[in-house]
Formats: C-alpha cells, sequence, structure tokens
C-alpha cells in the first residue's frame, strides 16, 4: 500500500519504495514536497507534460530534507528512488522517498483505486446504499474523511430470489473464527445462519471494528433523548425494500471502523474510531451477494468522532487478485504499509496454509505433514530452517556511527571489533526497554542493528539529529533476508557449502556472535553465528530476490541430515526452554533489562554515558522484579499474564510458558519479586479468578535447557 492521508491532515501521503518509482496525478496549484526521511537517498521527478517530459535531479542529504513544488496545472508526475539491490555485506540500501500532496481542492480525495473499477458508489453522511456483489468481486468500504463509522450487511443473493433471507451472522462467525471480527489470513471468513462464508476480508488497514452490536437503532436516539433521529436500521430497511428484504427493528451488522471494547466489569464501551482518511476494509464476495453499507448518522456520542461524514463504495472484478494483509505503521503518522511477503514466501506459502500476520509479514505457524512438535524435534536433534526476515534491520553509517550507536545501547560498542556481533538492550531515559536486537560492526564506522521494532530507526534518527552526530540510520528491512539454519547439525550442513574469501573465516572455524561473508554458488551471502533457539546455529542473509535459491539449496543440502522447516509454534517452544526472551513478553518499555531477565547486556562495566545509565545504575541496585524460571505441576496450560502467587498475595505474572518436549514437563518464564526469587521456592499459579484453581509451581534455574549454553557455544 503506497498511500494514506494523515490524521489531523488533508495532505496525501505517497510512499515512492527504494529502488522503483512511482507516477500519480496532480492539479494545478497542488504542493507537493518530495522528502527524504532517512537520508542519502537521491530521487528524480519526472513531469509529464503535453509538449513532452522534464527531469530533474534530487540530490540526497540529511534526513528529513525535502524538495518542495507547486503544480502549474493538472498533470502526471513520476518519482523515482534509484538505487541497485544490495549485497548483504553492503550498506548501500536504497530507501523510501516520501511525496506529501497538500491538494488545492481537497473536496473528495480517495485512495487511488485498487484496479479498474466497476462501481463508484458514494454512501453520503446518515444514509445507506444497496449494491449487488458476483461471487469472486471484491468490495472495498473506505472512509473517506475518517473516524466514520460504515454498518454492513450481506445476503445471499440466490437464497433471496427463493424467498429466503440468509444474511451474516456474528455468532456463527465468531464462534468459527474465534475472534471478535474477522481479519485476513486463515480467520477471514463471515458465516450465514448455516454456517457457509459469504464473505471473506483480504485487506484492512484499520484493524478495530465491531461485530457483536446492532447497527444503530431509533430506540438507542430515544433512550439518549432524541426522538425521530436518523439511524442505520431505518436506512437499511428503505435500501434495502426494493430487493425484498423485509424490515427490522434493529440490524445485526459488522461495523466497520467502530471502536467498541468491553471493559473489565463487562461493560460494553466505545470510543472514537481509528479510522484515518482514506482506510478501508476490502472483501471478497464468495457468492453472489446483496449488499448493503450505511454512512452512521450518530453525532451524540464518540462512534464517529461526532461529526458524521461520507462513505465510499468501490467494487472490483475478481481478476483483480490484490494481496491481503493489515495495515501497519511504524509511527502514527508513518504511511500504512500491508503485511508483506519475505523473500522466502514462495517456498514457505507452499509448503504450509498456516500463515499469520507477525509484526507485518506473513510467517507459517507450522508446516503440512511436519507439525509443531516434529518440527521442535528435527531443532533438538538435527536442524531446521526458520524464517526470520521480519527481523528490522537498519545500516548506521557515517564518521559518527559509532558515538551514535554507543549512546543508543546497553553495550560498550567501541570494544566491539569489525566481524563481531554483540547482543544489547536499547533504553529510554527511565530505563525501560525500547528494544532488544543485535549489533553487527561492518567496519570502523559501519554497523547493522537487528532488532524486532521499527521505531527503532526513527528514534535513532533522532538522537543523531539532537546529539550533532554525523551518523546516518537507513532502513535495509527489504533488502535482507534472513533464514535461521539451527540445530546440532547446522555446521555440518553449511560447512560444506558456503565458499568464504581467503582473508574470512569459514562456516567452521566461525566463533559464537561473529560473522562471515561468502557465496553459495553463485550466491552472496552473509553467515553469522546467531539464533533463537538455544542450539547451535547460524543466520544466513541474502538480497530477497534470491532467498528462493538460498533455501533450495539449504532444504538440498539438509536432506540427508533430515533437516525440516521450522515455524513459529516450534520457534517460541525453543526460545522458551533457552530462556530467551520477547518482545511484548518479557519486557515492554515499563520493564528494564534486569526484570527482563538480561541484565548481563546492561554491564557496570560501561563506562561512557549513554542513554537510560542513570536509571539503569539505580534500578541495578535496587531491583524490585527479577526474571525467574518456573517448574509447573501438572499438564494445565499455563499462559502468558497468569498471576503467580505466594499464598493469597500475587507476587508476579507468566511471561510465557509452554509444555518442553525434551524436558517433558511445563515450564514458564516468570517476573516475580525479588524476595520470591529464590530457587526453590514455591509459589502457585492462580487459574479462573486466581483463586478458585491454584497449581503449583517451584522456582527453578533458568534457561530450563542447557543452562550454561554448552551446546550453542559448541
Amino acid at each position: 500500500m503506497t498511500t494514506a492521508a494523515l490524521a489531523g491532515s488533508r495532505d496525501i501521503l505517497l510512499v515512492v519504495p527504494g529502488g522503483g518509482q512511482l507516477r500519480f496525478d496532480v492539479s494545478a496549484r497542488d504542493v507537493v514536497r518530495i522528502i527524504d526521511p532517512e537520508g542519502l537517498q537521491p530521487g528524480i521527478l519526472i513531469r509529464h507534460r503535453p509538449d513532452g517530459e522534464t527531469t530533474q535531479g534530487l540530490p540526497g542529504g540529511a534526513a528529513g530534507a525535502e524538495h518542495r513544488f507547486t503544480a502549474e496545472a493538472a498533470q502526471a508526475w513520476t518519482v523515482v528512488a534509484p538505487g541497485a539491490p544490495m549485497d548483504p555485506a553492503a550498506q548501500d540500501a536504497p530507501t523510501d522517498l516520501h511525496v506529501r500532496i497538500a491538494r488545492a481542492d481537497p473536496a473528495g480525495d480517495l485512495p487511488p483505486p485498487l484496479a479498474d473499477v466497476l462501481l463508484d458508489l458514494r454512501v453520503p453522511a446518515a444514509s445507506a446504499r444497496a449494491y449487488r456483489v458476483k461471487a469472486g468481486d471484491y468490495i472495498q468500504i473506505i472512509d473517506v474523511a475518517g473516524r466514520q463509522c460504515s454498518d454492513f450487511v450481506a445476503f445471499d443473493a440466490a437464497a433471496l430470489d427463493q424467498g429466503h433471507e440468509l444474511g451474516l451472522d456474528a455468532t456463527v462467525t465468531r464462534s468459527l473464527m474465534g475472534r471478535s471480527f474477522s481479519s485476513p489470513g486463515l480467520h477471514a471468513r463471515y458465516f450465514d445462519a448455516t454456517l457457509r462464508p459469504l464473505v471473506e476480508v483480504v485487506r484492512d488497514t484499520v484493524g478495530r471494528h465491531d461485530t457483536f452490536l446492532l447497527a444503530c437503532t431509533a430506540k438507542y436516539y430515544e433512550d439518549q433523548g432524541y426522538p425521530g433521529h436518523s439511524n442505520c436500521t431505518e436506512n437499511f430497511n428503505t435500501a434495502l425494500r426494493p430487493h425484498g428484504i423485509a424490515p427490522r427493528a434493529g440490524w445485526p451488522a459488522i461495523n466497520f471502523f467502530y471502536n467498541t471494547f468491553v471493559a473489565a466489569d463487562e461493560t460494553i464501551g466505545m470510543d472514537e474510531p481509528w479510522s484515518r482518511p482514506g482506510d478501508y476494509v476490502l472483501l471478497r464476495a464468495l457468492t453472489d451477494l446483496v449488499c448493503a453499507s450505511s454512512a452512521c448518522p450518530d453525532d451524540i456520542d464518540p462512534a464517529n468522532g461526532w461529526n458524521p461524514t461520507d462513505i465510499h463504495v468501490r467494487l472490483y472484478d475478481r481478476s483483480a487478485a490484490p494481496t491481503a494483509g493489515n495495515a501497519h505503521r511504524m509511527t502514527p503518522d508513518a504511511p500504512p504499509m500491508l503485511t508483506r511477503e519475505t523473500g522466502f514466501h514462495p517456498r514457505t506459502a507452499a509448503l504450509t496454509r498456516q500463515m499469520v500476520d507477525y509484526r507485518g509479514f506473513w510467517l507459517p505457524t507450522a508446516y503440512n505433514n511436519h507439525g509443531a512438535i516434529a518440527e521442535y524435534w528435527a531443532c533438538r536433534e538435527r536442524a531446521a530452517l526458520i524464517d526470520l526476515s521480519p527481523l528490522r534491520k537498519f545500516e548506521i553509517t557515517g564518521p559518527g556511527a559509532e558515538s551514535l550507536m554507543d549512546l543508543a545501547v546497553t553495550r560498550d560498542m567501541t570494544k566491539l571489533a569489525v566481524g563481531q556481533i554483540v547482543y544489547t538492550a536499547m533504553c529510554h531515559e527511565t530505563g525501560g526497554m525500547i528494544d532488544d536486537g543485535t549489533v553487527f560492526r561492518l567496519g570502523p564506522a559501519n554497523f547493522r542493528w537487528v532488532c524486532g521494532d521499527d521505531w527503532c530507526g526513527v528514534w535513532l534518527r533522532q538522537l543523531a539529529a539532537e546529539r550533532g552526530l554525523q551518523a546516518w540510520v537507513r532502513s535495509s528491512t527489504d533488502q535482507l533476508s534472513n533464514v535461521a539454519v539451527q540445530g546440532p547439525l547446522s555446521r555440518a550442513l553449511l560447512a560444506p557449502l558456503v565458499t568464504t574469501p581467503a582473508h574470512r573465516p569459514g562456516v567452521a572455524e566461525l566463533g559464537w556472535f561473529r560473522f562471515t561473508t561468502g557465496r553459495i554458488g553463485d550466491l552472496p551471502v552473509v553467515v553469522s553465528r546467531t539464533g533463537y533457539s538455544g542450539e547451535l546455529g547460524y543466520e544466513v542473509w541474502c538480497h530477497p530476490t534470491r532467498a528462493p535459491d538460498l533455501w533450495d539449496a539449504l532444504m538440498a543440502a539438509g536432506a540427508p541430515h533430515g533437516v525440516l522447516p521450522a515455524g513459529l509454534d516450534a520457534l517460541d517452544m525453543l526460545r522458551i526452554e533457552a530462556g530467551l526472551v520477547f518482545a511484548g513478553y518479557e519486557f515492554c518499555d515499563q520493564t528494564d533489562p534486569f526484570e527482563a531477565g538480561i541484565g548481563f547486556a546492561a554491564p557496570r562495566s560501561k563506562r561512557a554515558p549513554f542513554i537510560g545509565a542513570d536509571a539503569l545504575a539505580r534500578r541495578r541496585d535496587h531491583p524490585q522484579r527479577v526474571l525467574a524460571g518456573l517448574d509447573i505441576v501438572g499438564a494445565d496450560p499455563i499462559a502468558h499474564g497468569d498471576p503467580v502467587y505466594a499464598g493469597r498475595v500475587q507476587v508476579g505474572v507468566i511471561t510465557s510458558a509452554t509444555r518442553s518436549p525434551i524436558l517433558n514437563r511445563t515450564i514458564a518464564l516468570a517476573r516475580i519479586d525479588v524476595s520470591q526469587a529464590t530457587p526453590g521456592s514455591a509459589l502457585t499459579i492462580g487459574k479462573l479468578d486466581g483463586q478458585q484453581k491454584r497449581i503449583g509451581a517451584t522456582v527453578v534455574r533458568y534457561p530450563h535447557y542447557d543452562p550454561d549454553k554448552t551446546r550453542v557455544r559448541s
């Protein structure tokens, strides 16, 4: 997705992908700003005029530099962000350019169509419209101005022709999908009362809706003191009457963009929608349908941001075949990016349909004909391949690169040798963690930061600007795919496969937390001795366009060793056994490295000032909570968030838990009060209301598996 309109602004934001180009239309007096958000990315502006094209170079410079233009007439423009694919050992990643267009006449601005449009239908504020859709065609429901709810109903057209009303059923849908509203991926469908699917969600740029309330009714407004107020139910009755659908006093509907929630006291509340101008949901009809969409008239509460506006519906032919995904934003004002496919996706998707949206990428949870347990044992006993490409990568270069990284992370960058990697934390001034990750030193003034959160790049650029450091931070996530080759046979698999230059170490001699460059045939790769499994292992990095070739080579070489691909379910068991932390579980911005169990990554020996140093010194000397291992009595399922008790007093919370295949017991990681963290301490885990059911647990040393890390160091 390349278009977004920002909250509080009628600017249109277009994204020109690094190494690519984008063509768009402008009107007379439109103000166009072309921005280099990360720095050093040149651009080219091409104006397509009736009398010929004009081309203008846009030099790259500091992060955030921009070029401003005013369109003289209506015409097409193209912006190019030139750049070649990045070698995995290089740091010349082409990065995105942003194009912001302030329209001279912003009325009715809509995102560009996704394909040729079969129907353009405006639903004016406080009204509803009905329309027919053929099986396989796509329905795009667009919030024109933002923060506007749109109720949606649909009926099986063939059943209607026979006099039967079979429409969307929220209860059936929630029961079958296991979610309050369906979303792209495996849990995408909406069903009727006969359990037949009518539509499926293909794209969602908002990710917050409602499917358990009625479309607004006359009674709701009467109860609030507004008799006679326009309402979606009566508007639906009017719109659907020509299709022979009987009126109702209240219409169950998919309430797109409606921000509702269930509070702790079981009351249902609402707040302003999260949708922004141009946000949309894209559906695919699974049978011939009669549909209706509303632009909700509610102006007496936050449901529509107190200001009802229009909804727009577009229909597309089944041949459009848009990719599926949710929208993700790096920062609140960043352009949305739809769920992406990793470079390995052509291979992994051929082996399984069990895909989830993992941090903006489609990743497998398990593979057909194997499953998580078999994949787990392949890693523990032989070798497994795990696609870890969603990790965020940033190239930090320039004379101030070392100073920037030393300021930003808790480990000492001045001690990091070229060719070495270090695991570290990145913290706020409060000592709370931004993220954890690994730093690669590629040269004297060249670093690569590999982490989980896009925000790290934004924060590093802000830090460089605030401190006046001459350093550039450029995203390279889309230039680097990486697959983990983990397991006791990983060295035997990789060593004969990778050829390294004479001055670089070979795989067989590569030390723990070191990396080397080389080739697999004609495929350039970087190989690092890193992983997330607690086993001897490596990660192999390449350009995404060559990822299928890398996958094929590794699977072929691994076949004699019994290698299997492994998904996220197996990886979770592996990392919990190995005591490896996960963002949102073991740590967050209110958790310091000591509470997260990675105090070794914030050593007392680092003397140079860094962000969060003072807070970490206080927290180190006066800990309140620590991460501890727990052995669980019995086989009851234990989950993240379960409370941990000493008698009636809650003393902690489960951060991660799993049934360990190799240990044949349930284990957990828990953040608990330091007074209860002594190995051997007896605690209980509360289930149900925390009091009616208690499960015994004992504090133990962790990692539970190979606590001295002899295997990973072997």
